[in-house]
């Protein structure tokens, strides 16, 4: 336990020192509009599954729906919540925050490949230096997101979106390791042809759509380390019109 902290040289309280050593754990990460959420049964489900994992123990599924009304208050209606569940003290503690809504990007999406594959990708871990430096590195360089591949091109997932491609119709999923996202789980309900196959980098110049999805929404992606994707206009409506019909679940 930290009995003692500074920032800067500043002397830091309880609650400070709990959110240094309070690093291992799990979190998901919700868009909120009108105090309402997609997937909220999604969340919930990953959630108690990473908690049974981690920690032996079932979620407290009324102490995290009263964390995110708490941390949204009697003001916030719109908002980027986070649910963390962290070990401290040797038991697992509920926190949420909020931030300001993110909304999904308008134009098609630049991806990179990296060769990177996450330790337990199934869980969404509270610590994401890797992802969070792989994406850094990549901005730069104009991309927005970065595709996570085996060696040879192995395709698992972005860094922090779920990767989907259709092809004649079918709506194909990367058949590897990978965090199991809430828009993914959103979208598997889409009355299309579905399966998951392995995937690589280079097969998707020859699919009619790649997207990308995680709780900001649904976005094509227009090339790959600089090859153009092609974007079947269709294919990309009755994807957007799916989602965008998804029902927003009440967090009161």
């Amino acid at each position: 336990m930290i009995v003692r902290a500074v920032v800067e040289g500043r002397a830091v309280d309880a609650d400070a020192r709990f959110a240094l050593e309070a690093r291992y754990g799990h979190f998901t990460a919700m868009q909120v509009r009108g105090r309402r959420t997609r997937g909220l049964a999604l969340h919930l489900e990953r959630l108690a599954a990473a908690n049974l994992e981690l920690f032996g123990t079932r979620l407290d599924t009324a102490a995290v729906l009263a964390s995110v009304r708490a941390v949204l208050g009697d003001d916030l209606r719109d908002a980027g919540v986070r649910v963390y569940v962290v070990e401290h003290d040797g038991r697992p503690h509920v926190v949420a925050t909020a931030a300001p809504p993110t909304e999904v990007a308008t134009r098609p999406r630049r991806i990179t490949a990296v060769t990177f594959q996450r330790y337990l990708p199934h869980i969404k871990k509270a610590a994401g230096f890797a992802q969070a430096h792989i994406r850094r590195a990549a901005e730069p360089l104009g991309f927005d997101e970065a595709l996570l591949t085996t060696g040879d091109g192995l395709i698992s997932e972005g860094a922090i979106t779920n990767v989907g491609c259709f092809s004649g119709g079918r709506l194909l999923w990367p058949d590897a390791p990978m965090l199991h996202g809430t828009a993914m789980g959103l979208l598997e309900g889409m009355a299309v042809p579905q399966e998951r196959r392995p995937l690589r980098v280079a097969d998707l110049p020859g699919f009619d759509l790649v997207f990308l999805c995680n709780s900001h929404g649904v976005v094509p992606v227009g090339e790959v380390d600089g090859v153009p994707l092609r974007q079947d206009a269709g294919t990309l409506a009755r994807l957007l019109a799916f989602y965008d019909a998804t029902p927003w679940d009440p967090l009161d």
